[in-house]
C-alpha cells in the first residue's frame, strides 16, 4: 500500500501535465480564410496588340528600373538600397515588429527562475514563547529554481502569437511597400529631370535663334526696311524664352535636390549630370488581373492585418475560460555549508491552480465585440485597397496609350509649326508682312516643341507608375518564406523582396 501511494505520489505531476496537454489542443479562435476579393477577368485598358506573358518571362522582378537601360539611374537606384533614411526607418520598424512575435511566442514555453540566499540571524532570547531551540543564531542557506507555466489550454497564446506573426509579415509588406514607393519616386524624379534638361536644351537653342533674329531685325531697322515695332517685338521673344529658359532650370534643381534626398547625400554637395531625355517607354505587360493580389505589398500588408485581427479575436474569447497556472519549484536548504547541497536539505512543490473571471460588468464581451469589429474594418480596408489596386493599373495603362496617340498628333503639330514658321520668316524678309506673323509664328512652334518634350517625359513617369501599380516585382509568396524568429542582423539591411 505504501509503494502504491509512492507510486501515485510520483505519477500526480505527470498526470498533470499529460490533461493540460489534451485540453491544449481546445482553441476558441475563428479559423482564418482569406475573404474572396473582387478582381476582373482582364484589364479595361489593356494595349490590344498585347499578348499574355508566360510566369518565367515576368518583366518585373528584382530590379525592375533595368528595363529602362540607363546606367545612370541604375546607380541612383542601387544607393536607395544603402543610404535612404526612411527605407532605413522602415527596416527597423520591421525589427521591431519581429522583436515582438519572438518576446510573445516565449509564453508558449516554461520561464524558469534560478535563486540563492543566505541569511544569518539572531533571535532574542526574551521573545514571546522563546525557548532554548529557537533562541541563538542560526544560518539559513536557500538555492532555489521556481518555473511558471501558463498551459495555453484554450490557444490563447497561440493566437496571440499568430497575430504578433502576421503583425511581423504586414510590417515586412509595408517595407516591401516603402522601398518601392522610394524606387519609384527616384524613377519619376529623375525622368522628370531628364524632361527639364530637355525642355532647357529646346530654350538655349530657341534663345540663340531669337538673338539671331533680334540681330536681324535691327539691321532691318537700321537699313529702314523694318520698323521699331518689328524691334520691338523681337526683343520681347527673346526676353520671354530667356525667362523661360530660368524657369525651367530653377524646377530642374529642384528636382535634383530631391533625388540627394532619396539616395542620402546633401542636397548642397550632389549634383546630377544634364542630359536630356531620350528614351521611350519600354513595354509593360501587366499580367492577369487575378495576379495583382499576389502581386501587391499593400495588398499583402492589409491582408496580413485582417488575419493578425482574427487571431485577436481568439485572444479576447479565450478570457472567457479559466486560466491554468502550474507553477512547480525545487531547491535546497540547510543551515551550513556541508550539509546545504545534500538529499535531506532537499525540498520540492508541484500543483496547478486555475481561475476564472465570475462577473466582470461585461467587460469580457465589449472586447470580443471590439475585436470582431476590428476584424470587419480590416476586411473593409482589404477590399478598398483591392479596388485601389485595380484602379491605379487602369490609370496608368490608359495614360500610356493615350500619351502614345498624343506623342504621335503632336510630332505632327510640331511639323506643321516648323514649316509655318519658316514661311512666316521668308514672308517677312521679302517684305510681304510684318514682324507680328514671325513673332505668333515663333510662339506656336515653341509652344508645340516644348509640349513634346513634356508628353516624352510624361510617358516614361506613368510608365514608372504603372510598374508601382503593379507591385514591382513583389510576390506575396514571400511571406511566407520570411524567418521571423531570428534576430536582425542589421537594421540598415536592404529588403529582400521588390527593392532588390
Amino acid at each position: 500500500m505504501r509503494r502504491l501511494a509512492d507510486l501515485r505520489h510520483r505519477l500526480f505531476p505527470v498526470s498533470i501535465v499529460a490533461a493540460l496537454s489534451l485540453l491544449a489542443g481546445c482553441a476558441v479562435g475563428p479559423r482564418y480564410s482569406r475573404p474572396p476579393a473582387p478582381a476582373p477577368t482582364d484589364f479595361k485598358e489593356t494595349p490590344p496588340d498585347w499578348k499574355q506573358a508566360q510566369p518565367s518571362n515576368q518583366v518585373l522582378r528584382g530590379n525592375w528600373w533595368e528595363i529602362y537601360q540607363d546606367s545612370e539611374l541604375n546607380a541612383l537606384e542601387e544607393k536607395i538600397n544603402v543610404s535612404n533614411q526612411s527605407l532605413k526607418a522602415a527596416q527597423a520598424q520591421f525589427d521591431q515588429a519581429r522583436a515582438w512575435l519572438r518576446y510573445y511566442r516565449a509564453d508558449l514555453y516554461p520561464t524558469v527562475n534560478v535563486g540563492a540566499s543566505a541569511t544569518r540571524e539572531r533571535f532574542s532570547r526574551n521573545r514571546p514563547l522563546a525557548t532554548s531551540t529557537t533562541s541563538g543564531t542560526t544560518n539559513d542557506l536557500i538555492l532555489h529554481a521556481d518555473m511558471a507555466y501558463e498551459p495555453d489550454v484554450w490557444g490563447r497564446v497561440r493566437s496571440n502569437v499568430a497575430a504578433y506573426r502576421a503583425n511581423a509579415q504586414s510590417s515586412f509588406a509595408d517595407l516591401e511597400s516603402v522601398s518601392l514607393s522610394l524606387h519609384a519616386e527616384l524613377a519619376t524624379d529623375y525622368f522628370q529631370a531628364r524632361e527639364l534638361d530637355g525642355e532647357a536644351q529646346l530654350l538655349d537653342s530657341t534663345v540663340g535663334s531669337y538673338e539671331k533674329a533680334l540681330e536681324l531685325t535691327q539691321s532691318r531697322y537700321q537699313g529702314g526696311v523694318a520698323s521699331a515695332v518689328d524691334v520691338a517685338q523681337a526683343q520681347t521673344q527673346l526676353e520671354t524664352a530667356r525667362a523661360q529658359d530660368i524657369d525651367v532650370k530653377a524646377a530642374r534643381t529642384q528636382f535634383e535636390h530631391a533625388i540627394a534626398v532619396l539616395i542620402g547625400e546633401l542636397a548642397s554637395t550632389y549634383s546630377l549630370p544634364i542630359a536630356a531625355l531620350s528614351a521611350t517607354p519600354p513595354v509593360i505587360p501587366p499580367g492577369l488581373p487575378s495576379q495583382l493580389i499576389e502581386r501587391r505589398p499593400d495588398i499583402a500588408a492589409s491582408e496580413r492585418e485582417m488575419a493578425a485581427a482574427n487571431a485577436n479575436i481568439g485572444v479576447a474569447r479565450a478570457v472567457y475560460f479559466p486560466l491554468f497556472s502550474f507553477p512547480p519549484s525545487a531547491g535546497f536548504e540547510g543551515t551550513k555549508v556541508t550539509n546545504w547541497l545534500t538529499g535531506p536539505s532537499g525540498f520540492a512543490s508541484v500543483g496547478i491552480s486555475t481561475m476564472v473571471t465570475a462577473f466582470d460588468v461585461g467587460r469580457r464581451r465589449a472586447a470580443t465585440d471590439q475585436a470582431r469589429a476590428a476584424y470587419n474594418q480590416a476586411v473593409a480596408n482589404y477590399q478598398q485597397t483591392v479596388l485601389t489596386a485595380y484602379q491605379e493599373v487602369e490609370d496608368n495603362l490608359a495614360e500610356l496609350r493615350l500619351l502614345e496617340q498624343e506623342a504621335a498628333t503632336q510630332a505632327a503639330a510640331v511639323a506643321a509649326a516648323e514649316r509655318s514658321l519658316a514661311l512666316s520668316q521668308n514672308r517677312y524678309q521679302g517684305g510681304v508682312t510684318s514682324y507680328l506673323e514671325v513673332t505668333t509664328a515663333q510662339t506656336v512652334a515653341l509652344a508645340d516643341e516644348r509640349a513634346a518634350v513634356q508628353i516624352a517625359g510624361r510617358r516614361m513617369v506613368d510608365s514608372v507608375l504603372l510598374i508601382k501599380a503593379l507591385g514591382g516585382g513583389f510576390d506575396a509568396a514571400s511571406l511566407s518564406n520570411l524567418n521571423l524568429t531570428a534576430r536582425s542582423e542589421s537594421a540598415a539591411a536592404p529588403p529582400s523582396g521588390s527593392s532588390r
